[in-house]
């Protein structure tokens, strides 16, 4: 599979952020913790040169424990302050006040030193396209702050939002970068929905994520759809079959098959998986 998206808008997007960039202390990076390395844009650490750093371990309810375990583990000794966070119910983000404060102590005692008191941090929220920021936002203030969306290129324009006298944040939208390397980058992306699901052959990446998961989770397949995970090549066939997914003339409908499939995955149904491990 060839997959890119880079539409118009991240372009101007990404020049919005080298602009506001100079206004920050600190940047908050969202990455989905079912793909934490393949969800983080590479540009952003180039942009965020010299200011305080915080990964938020997204999603962290629909990955696996263990692996969430590994991938704070593997950011932290790369430097970055990092939380595990599920942004729908607000799980994890008591924590984020004091993070803040120790991501950004050296600024804090700098204005202290100068008599700059209760000037608050100013954060940018970042990350790629519907990986959950306006969400996130959403849940720390406890009110509608931000626009949502279950799909990617929701939040259009960057937003600042003032949280309390210690915090404010600037919502800006999700950008990816102009050319995935790595097609496997490209593939774990649009399995979690962070590429536009119109530009792509569901079926075909639907047939990639069900191979993984026969060698990696055999047992959540068997246990939603019965499924015989030693013929992965079949998986798509069976799961149309066990949903009943069927055109006229009882011919298996696959595109039907591998949205609810799709479905199933992104929201959770399939139980807690990761797609990618630090080792690897």
């Amino acid at each position: 599979m060839n997959i890119q998206w880079y539409p118009g808008h991240m372009t101007k997007a990404k020049r919005a952020m080298k602009e506001d960039i100079k206004l920050i202390d600190l940047i908050i990076e969202l990455v989905d913790a079912r793909v934490p390395l393949s969800s983080r844009n590479p540009d952003i650490d180039e942009l965020g040169k010299g200011k305080g750093r915080i990964i938020l371990l997204n999603k962290s309810d629909l990955a696996d424990e263990a692996a969430n375990d590994r991938w704070m583990e593997y950011f932290k000794a790369k430097g970055f302050h990092v939380i595990k966070v599920n942004s729908r119910s607000g799980a994890g983000l008591r924590q984020l006040g004091q993070v803040v404060s120790e991501a950004c102590r050296e600024k804090i005692e700098r204005d202290r030193r100068r008599g700059i008191l209760n000037r608050p941090v100013r954060a940018m929220v970042v990350g790629i396209p519907n990986v959950g920021k306006s969400t996130f936002i959403n849940s720390y203030a406890g009110k509608a702050c931000a626009k949502t969306g279950n799909k990617p290129g929701v939040t259009k324009g960057n937003q600042w939002i003032r949280l309390n006298k210690t915090l404010e944040l600037l919502d800006t939208p999700g950008i990816l970068w102009p050319r995935f390397e790595d097609q496997s980058v490209g593939i774990r992306l649009a399995c979690i929905g962070s590429v536009n699901d119109d530009i792509l052959d569901r079926t075909e990446l639907a047939l990639e994520l069900i191979k993984f998961l026969c060698e990696r989770y055999p047992e959540n397949l068997r246990e939603r759809y019965e499924m015989d995970t030693e013929h992965p090549e079949e998986g798509l066939a069976q799961i149309a079959r066990f949903r009943a997914c069927l055109l006229k003339g009882g011919e298996l409908d696959y595109e039907k098959a591998a949205k609810l499939f799709f479905d199933d995955f992104r929201g959770g149904r399939l139980g807690r998986i990761t797609l990618e491990l630090p080792e690897e």
